[in-house]
């Protein structure tokens, strides 16, 4: 049988051995990529700054210096080492992927392996999307949000001006892009799911409701507590979760017509068996 797993039985120390190797190659992928991303800290941390650059233009303080502030002696080296470690796995991500294909390929079946591999390559790509719209949108909002709360000073007010902490900020951007970057895999998860048939497209249909509120409460605990960015996460959150019914019933689509397509060779086949060779 074409389907039927390639590899042979292997003992369980033949596959502890293997998942070392596989653990080997994804730890140093990531221990370079940390180093990397560590000796250009500054820079990235420069790149990371831009939303708020492009906020202040957005609240009409084009002339203002972009200034942040660090309390603690070790606080800016640690930021740096933050920065090193996530820019790490983002970088490292393709290899510690491979690693994990490749110690799980040897298991499945070749349709299985077929279908793997999209999911590795449309998983990272929809993690970008959700960064990008952080860094381009939502990052600049929020921050655009906490600029308008400043004040000026005068008669009977005192003058207060947002000066983040370099932490902070970084905490900040940090939890959107994860937040929105873990969110937008919803149409992967889900299409993974409705394949081996843990989910229906009706199912997800009749959750909506509870998948709204669920979307909300997310929001809440994944981003700061601030309303634009709870808002712009929920509501990309309602949207991807259409998407996703919409893959469900892509892919119920799919089964539907490979089970046709079988019946009716199942039937040609049969018709073929009890039709007489010797009639002419």
């Amino acid at each position: 049988m074409t389907d039927d797993i390639e590899d042979k039985p292997q003992p369980l120390l033949s596959h502890l051995m293997e998942l070392r190797n596989r653990l080997m190659w994804a730890i140093g992928a990531f221990f370079l990529a940390f180093l990397l991303c560590f000796a250009f800290a500054k820079p990235l941390f420069n790149l990371l700054v831009q939303p708020f650059t492009w906020a202040v233009d957005w609240a009409g303080m084009g002339d203002r210096k972009i200034e942040l502030i660090y309390t603690a002696p070790q606080e800016f080296f640690f930021t740096q080492i933050k920065i090193g470690m996530f820019g790490g796995l983002v970088l490292a991500f393709p290899m510690i992927a491979a690693q994990l294909y490749k110690f799980v390929a040897p298991g499945l079946y070749k349709n299985e392996r077929g279908a793997f591999l999209p999911f590795l390559v449309a998983s990272p790509l929809l993690f970008l999307m959700g960064a990008a719209l952080v860094y381009f949108f939502f990052t600049p909002m929020v921050m655009w949000f906490f600029l308008s709360m400043e004040q000026s000073g005068g008669a009977g007010e005192a003058s207060i001006t947002l000066l983040p902490k370099v932490s902070e900020y970084l905490s900040l951007i940090m939890t959107l892009i994860f937040a929105f970057g873990l969110v937008f895999q919803l149409p992967v998860v889900t299409t993974l799911l409705a394949r081996v048939g843990l989910v229906t497209s009706q199912g997800l249909k009749d959750k909506r409701k509870y998948a709204i509120v669920a979307a909300f409460i997310a929001a809440a605990i994944l981003t700061p507590p601030d309303p634009v960015s709870q808002i712009g996460l929920a509501l990309p959150t309602i949207l991807l979760y259409e998407i996703a019914i919409y893959c469900a019933r892509l892919v119920e689509r799919q089964r539907a017509a490979r089970a046709a397509s079988a019946e009716a060779d199942e039937e040609k086949t049969s018709s073929t068996d009890t039709d007489p060779e010797g009639e002419a």
